[in-house]
């Protein structure tokens, strides 16, 4: 089996040569889908900075194979690694020592800190959508099948992501997790076999979600997931009555995560990942 590391050539492309055999897309044909298309009715999409002013950067110490795409203004930094299957969207950031193999598509203006590798050469399908951050050293899609992650996700260093894992929107994975079902949006889980620990706030805040969004949301995430008594059902029964509260039902962050979550629960999901119910008895 070829190793990932390895496409047949050792040295670096010259930079005229690669400027040649690089195949780039603007914008307006990036086959490189944003998740945030999907989520319109949410109000919560942030226009990103422009790429087609930002010059495209790739260290004489990376290896791009001639057959990678990549997206205007990039930068590559030195021992980086890209295979041939990959696609890199516009405006995206790989740190030094970061590499992305196998069939991946990265959407615009994702970075992806020291040491982080996403995808491998194995089959199957890894796609990050846009305006992610990879931490330090951490592992996303490797030896897995199918996996997606999408827009504005953070997470911090060492994590590890298992394969068909969704990963929502504007989600934060802690340092050192081991994530092995899905993350609803605009949550947040850290731990060695990850559970949630409450909703992302701070990314909220910094993404420019109102105070009222971001109210409503925890109250729908406490309704939810720390119901006050044992009497309120499962998971499903407590979105049933986020549903029909008259005042959250109007806001659409909380129908997204709701649906979020209940698209977790379908049959060819892994589920969400698990929680601590704070019941009071």
């Amino acid at each position: 089996m070829t190793s990932a590391l390895s496409f047949g050539f050792r040295r670096p492309l010259s930079l005229a040569l690669r400027g040649l055999i690089l195949r780039r897309f603007s914008s307006s044909s990036n086959p490189l889908h944003c998740f945030a298309e999907e989520d319109k009715h949410d109000g919560t999409e942030k226009r990103d900075p422009p790429h087609h002013n930002r010059p495209t950067f790739i260290h004489p110490a990376a290896i791009v194979h001639p057959e990678a795409i990549l997206g205007q203004g990039v930068s590559i930094g030195p021992f980086c690694t890209i295979g041939p299957s990959a696609k890199v969207g516009n405006a995206c950031q790989l740190y030094p020592g970061s590499h992305v193999f196998g069939n991946t598509e990265l959407g615009d203006n994702c970075v992806l800190m020291v040491g982080a590798v996403v995808g491998d050469d194995l089959p199957g399908h890894t796609v990050i959508g846009c305006n992610n951050t990879i931490g330090h050293h951490a592992v996303v899609g490797a030896k897995c099948q199918d996996m997606k992650y999408k827009d504005h996700a953070h997470t911090a260093g060492a994590i590890v992501v298992h394969q068909f894992c969704h990963i929502g929107s504007f989600s934060f994975i802690g340092g050192g997790s081991v994530v092995s079902q899905d993350i609803p949006k605009y949550m947040m889980v850290s731990g060695e076999r990850a559970q949630l620990r409450g909703l992302n706030l701070e990314g909220l805040r910094r993404h420019g979600f109102s105070v009222a969004e971001i109210r409503s949301l925890r109250a729908a995430y406490r309704k939810i997931f720390m119901p006050i008594n044992a009497n309120l059902g499962g998971v499903e029964d407590r979105m049933v009555q986020v549903e029909q509260d008259e005042e959250l039902v109007l806001v659409p962050t909380v129908r997204s995560m709701l649906q979020s979550i209940r698209d977790s629960f379908a049959e060819d999901r892994r589920g969400i990942c698990k929680f601590r119910s704070w019941i009071e008895t």
